[in-house]
Parts: C-alpha cells; structure tokens; sequence
C-alpha cells in the first residue's frame, strides 16, 4: 500500500479519534502537516465512504463477520428475529447440495 494511502487513512483515524468530522479538507490539512502529498480526489472518496458511518465501531468489529444486523435483529421485534435465524438454515441446506456435486467424479482441475 502507498504511503499516501495509509497517510490518508491515518488522517481519517486521527480526526475519529478525536470526534472530529471527517471531511477531504481536514484530510489533506493532515496529510499536508505530514509532508505526504495526497491528490484531491483520494481525500474526497474517502471522506464519502465514511460519511455517515461511526469509525470507532467499524474498528471494534472488524472480526465479528455479521453481527451488525444480527444485533439490530432482536430490536426490530420476534417476527424478525425469527425470519433472521431461518436464514442461516436456508443457506445452509444450499450449501450441502453444492458439495454433493464434487461427489460426481470430475473436478476443475482434474
């Protein structure tokens, strides 16, 4: 990864930490007071990828796969947690039929 990336992306860590909105100008000002030159448009994008979202969050879940909507489940009421853990059965079940066709004797790289 370029030094410019990783600056840009330390810039947006610093402003979270710090509670500040993270916008491409508050960007560039730190990647500038860092002597890392950074085009206009790389600070833009990240700034509206993260726009909106709590950075502190995305960092403390990062390993926890997909448990942002599953604790938002028990919120939204028993139907939905219902129809949330019937999921997981569903896929499953697709799963065991796509295994079943390595069982045929031919493979891709046979």
């Amino acid at each position: 990864m370029a030094s410019s990336e990783l600056a840009a992306t330390y810039a947006a860590l610093i402003l979270a930490d710090d509670g500040i909105e993270i916008t491409s100008d508050k960007i560039l000002a730190l990647t500038s007071a860092a002597d890392v030159e950074l085009e206009p448009i790389w600070a833009s994008l990240l700034a509206k990828a993260l726009e909106g979202k709590n950075v502190k969050d995305l960092l403390s879940n990062v390993g926890a796969g997909g448990a942002g909507p599953a604790a938002a489940a028990p919120a939204a009421g028993a139907a939905a947690g219902s129809a949330a853990a019937e999921a997981p059965k569903e896929e499953e079940k697709k799963e065991e039929k796509e295994e079943s066709d390595d069982d045929m004797g031919f493979g891709l790289f046979d």
